[in-house]
């Protein structure tokens, strides 16, 4: 009787990972399942275990920026602290996009107020498996713990400048573009417009809730 060929399925073909090096040979160790779906950088998350400080995890999706302070545990990951932007529109009537800038940094303050007030004194900034971009959403989301009383040691060329912060940039696009294609205008910033608030005034609305947002805390951070 002939015997029976079985065919190996393929598998994906998982990226490399920073320092890693294609394995070869019969030892090969399977990877955790987190690396198998590209959730996570163990070597990475070695070295930040390492400082012996809690994480202060910034995540964006398509529409929010999540932020929370971790600390890690023999049976697993605690969240000490955290804020979503969707806690800017329930608690502190925040109309702009959720997940843009201003939306970032807010996130930030409001998770930096709640961890000094939890008694965190410092972190260390996990962005996962994200690209760091100088200026971008992570960074104004560590500028907002910062502000909120949580030092995280980065080099503040990293951050955001004020006017980006608070949509100067948004409000200026929204400006131009009202004027050349009004259409275009009342499209992109549909939800905007829907919520009551004309994009060319974000910055003013960004001070509005960032003030909501301190004196629900007494004031601020430091």
């Amino acid at each position: 009787m002939a015997a029976k060929v079985i065919k190996a399925r393929a598998g994906p073909i998982l990226p490399l990972m920073e320092g890693e090096v294609m394995a070869r040979g019969p030892r090969y160790n399977v990877p955790y399942r987190r690396r198998r779906e590209g959730k996570t950088n163990y070597r990475r998350r070695y070295k930040l275990l390492l400082s012996g400080l809690p994480r202060l995890v910034a995540r964006r999706t398509l529409r929010h920026m999540i932020a929370q302070i971790v600390e890690a545990r023999p049976e697993g990951d605690h969240v000490l602290v955290s804020a979503h932007s969707k806690q800017l529109v329930r608690d502190f009537g925040w109309k702009g996009y959720c997940g843009n800038t201003p939306a970032a940094y807010l996130t930030g303050l409001l998770c930096g107020l709640r961890g000094a007030e939890a008694g965190i004194e410092k972190a260390i900034l996990d962005i996962g498996l994200q690209r760091p971009v100088r200026g971008g959403r992570v960074f104004a989301v560590v500028k907002g713990v910062i502000d909120g009383g949580v030092e995280i040691p980065c080099d503040p060329s990293v951050l955001p400048d004020e006017d980006r912060i608070r949509g100067v940039h948004i409000a200026e696009y929204a400006r131009e573009l009202a004027e050349k294609n009004p259409a275009a205008y009342e499209r992109f910033f549909s939800q905007y417009l829907a919520r009551g608030l004309r994009p060319e005034e974000l910055p003013q609305h960004f001070d509005e809730v960032k003030a909501r947002i301190l004196q629900a805390f007494g004031g601020g951070g430091g």
